[in-house]
């Protein structure tokens, strides 16, 4: 409220002006009552409003004073050449003879872009061993499509993995290269793709399924208006999401089976807890929030006393995970002495209820924190899944959801198949138009409608 608000509320009359005031001490008096949020509390459930600001951060950003200066690389290929010449001068008119300095410069641009039509003639032959008639297949563009698959390829990309919205490409394909296409033209163009591309999503799929390393998480998404969630199971070459409306453990048993054969790396939601793993890895930046989290709220010696043994603790692991140069027989020993102070910490007797609800969850995955010291490719913390994620999300800001069940299995067939060739540091348009024209040489999409998973 302004001092002004104030002022009008006092020249109202007396009886007015307290029933104005009541009004907001109510206001007032719901809000001081509103319930401190729970540790567990998602950061996504809490409204912007009520987090705090960031902390401004003390180095300067840029390069360091004193660092060498860098620029663009000069082109290899030069395309065309140009010289720029004057016959008088071009402030007082005088007639200019013959240069007396001469330097080049290079500029990149792109040209002027130009729709290509191609008009396709298939002939057909008759098979005299096949008994019908056989034609070539056109790669060119997707089985009955007038729109080209680079075409198709390059607005998917933008689409599910830069996070352009359809409509705003409908009007960058008008204004850059006239073509004219529909948001729905051209939101069924990629359902087709998804079709010739599920193959090789599976094949992702499988390739997570048989790693030896492999980060997961999830997160919320919306389909027509309904919450379902977003999986993602990475590794450092490939990236497998689904869409489904399970957040339970029956989505890792399809995704990954009863036993997974190699380490997984997660958070600490319960769904991890039901598929037997070679070795999990709990995630460590989950038990620091947690401890940040509480500390708003519990200032009692004993969550004090209890938060500095469990920070100290992990602490002193990753430490001990970026020691090489140790002997593995002492490294032994102080990976056992980590669990021996694990033990203590959780056997001890404890009256805050915050200390208890983290001594149940050390108890419970006590076997499960310090994985990252007997495998040193193992991270303590779940941050790949974390990144991947965040292209996804980005996407979300820009579409909000999907409309249909067809449209998120396109979702996450092609966020998936451009993110692994990413991760793979290769060229996502031109990796997926390699995959789709062998599909369609191979000729067996998979047919309508997709459904989701468990």
């Amino acid at each position: 409220m302004t001092r002004d608000e104030a002022i009008a509320i006092l020249e109202l009359p007396r009886d007015q002006a307290i029933e104005a005031i009541l009004r907001l001490a109510e206001k007032a008096e719901r809000f001081d009552n509103k319930p401190e949020p729970s540790p567990t509390t998602p950061s996504g459930m809490t409204p912007v409003y009520e987090k705090p600001a960031h902390r401004k951060k003390k180095k300067r950003p840029g390069r360091p004073a004193g660092h060498p200066g860098s620029c663009r690389p000069n082109p290899v290929v030069i395309d065309d050449h140009k010289e720029h010449t004057l016959c008088q001068c071009p402030q007082c008119a005088t007639a200019l003879t013959k240069p007396i300095r001469t330097y080049s410069r290079i500029v990149e641009d792109v040209p002027e872009i130009k729709p290509k039509v191609t008009e396709h003639t298939i002939h057909g032959y008759w098979c005299p061993t096949c008994k019908k008639i056989v034609t070539a297949k056109v790669t060119e563009a997707l089985p009955n499509a007038s729109l080209g698959l680079r075409l198709v390829v390059f607005t998917a990309w933008l689409h599910y993995l830069v996070g352009v919205s359809v409509n705003n490409l409908v009007s960058m394909l008008s204004v850059l290269s006239s073509v004219k296409i529909s948001a729905g033209g051209l939101t069924h163009a990629w359902h087709a793709l998804a079709r010739n591309l599920y193959q090789d999503y599976e094949a992702v799929a499988a390739a997570a399924r048989n790693s030896a390393v492999l980060h997961a998480d999830e997160t919320g998404w919306r389909l027509n208006g309904i919450t379902h969630w977003l999986w993602c199971f990475t590794t450092r070459t490939m990236c497998y999401y689904v869409i489904t409306k399970s957040r339970g453990s029956p989505v890792i048993k399809q995704v990954l089976g009863l036993l997974f054969q190699g380490i997984l790396v997660c958070d600490f939601w319960g769904a991890y807890n039901k598929i037997g793993t070679l070795a999990t890895q709990r995630c460590f930046y989950h038990l620091f929030t947690e401890l940040v989290k509480v500390d708003k709220h519990n200032r009692s010696q004993a969550w004090k006393a209890f938060r500095k043994k469990l920070s100290r603790l992990m602490k002193d692991a990753i430490r001990l995970s970026k020691k090489n140069e140790i002997g593995s027989e002492r490294r032994q020993r102080l990976i056992d002495r980590l669990h021996t102070r694990l033990e203590k910490m959780v056997a001890g007797e404890h009256t805050d209820k915050d200390v208890k609800r983290l001594i149940k969850r050390l108890k419970r995955h006590k076997a499960e924190l310090f994985t990252f010291l007997e495998h040193p490719d193992v991270s303590p913390y779940n941050n790949h899944a974390e990144q991947q994620m965040r292209k996804a999300v980005m996407c979300r800001k820009v579409s909000q959801q999907n409309r249909s069940e067809t449209g998120a299995v396109t979702q996450a067939v092609l966020m998936t198949l451009f993110r692994t060739a990413e991760l793979q540091k290769q060229n996502p348009v031109e990796t997926v138009l390699t995959l789709t024209k062998s599909a369609i040489e191979k000729g067996k999409p998979v047919q309508l409608p997709f459904k989701l998973a468990a």
